[in-house]
C-alpha cells in the first residue's frame, strides 16, 4: 500500500510540473487524470497493479 501512494504522489508532482512547465496543457492532464480513474475500476485494474508491482520488485533488488 505505502508504494501506491508514493507512486501516487510521484506521478501527481510529475503532472504538476509538467502543466507548470506548459509541456502539457491542463485540460489533457485532467483527461489522462480521469482515464486513470476510471481504468483503474475496470478487469484490467489488477493486471496493471502487478506489473507495477512486479518493477518496483525488480528496481527493489537491484544492489549498487
Amino acid at each position: 500500500m505505502a508504494l501506491s501512494i508514493s507512486l501516487v504522489l510521484v506521478l501527481g508532482i510529475l503532472v504538476v510540473v509538467l502543466i507548470r512547465a506548459k509541456s502539457v496543457k491542463p485540460g489533457p492532464a485532467i483527461v489522462c487524470v480521469l482515464f486513470g480513474f476510471f481504468l483503474a475500476s475496470t478487469s484490467m485494474a489488477p493486471n496493471i497493479n502487478r506489473f507495477v508491482t512486479s518493477i518496483a520488485d525488480m528496481i527493489g533488488q537491484i544492489r549498487f
